[in-house]
């Protein structure tokens, strides 16, 4: 089972609602927000591995998810990343979305696109998400990440439970960077067993 069913109709849901952010996207770049900010720079390899996710805001293509969500990175031999994500259902199944991840700009940038479509349309730029990572502690293991319009937020730890305390000091640098934590919602990170 995946996140995203290939079906014909499914393609052309996804381009047309593409499109339509897409518009709605540049009005509200027009009314002069305060840029979402980027980390200086981001160490690739060591951003590699799995990042389970402790909260995000919501969004259509989750829906399906109840519980246990989690991404894993890992190089392609062509320099671009490997994202496999993964989630527990209401039904108890494990949903997975293979995609690919891309630099934009330099080898350090913290800022990449991600597309979970078939290779074959990713010609087409409206299929490529902007993933900016805009908070990552020295250690690599608490990320947030975003796109330049605040309209996905996706808070990820190496672990599945975070220290409270660290938790709130993020959530105040979210703040600072205008985005609405009320908004947020808390993945569920249960023990397998159970």
């Amino acid at each position: 089972m995946t996140l995203f069913p290939y079906s014909r109709a499914s393609l052309i849901a996804i381009l047309s609602s593409l499109l339509i952010c897409l518009g709605s996207s540049q009005v509200l770049a027009q009314q002069g927000d305060q840029g979402v900010k980027t980390i200086a720079t981001l160490d690739v390899p060591r951003y590699l591995g799995t990042w389970h996710e402790i909260a995000k805001f919501p969004n259509w293509f989750q829906k399906k998810c109840v519980s246990n969500t989690k991404a894993v990175y890992s190089a392609k031999p062509d320099g671009n990343l490997r994202v496999l994500n993964s989630c527990k259902t209401a039904a108890g199944e494990i949903s997975e979305a293979e995609g690919l991840a891309r630099q934009i700009g330099g080898k350090d940038s913290p800022k990449l696109e991600v597309r979970f479509v078939p290779e074959w349309l990713s010609f087409l730029p409206l299929v490529w998400g902007d993933y900016w990572v805009i908070d990552l502690d020295p250690q690599y293991q608490l990320a947030a990440v975003s796109d330049p319009r605040r309209e996905y937020l996706w808070v990820l730890s190496r672990t599945p439970q975070v220290d409270p305390k660290v938790y709130a000091d993020l959530l105040q640098r979210l703040k600072q960077q205008q985005f609405d934590i009320q908004k947020l919602e808390i993945t569920s990170q249960k023990n397998d067993g159970t």
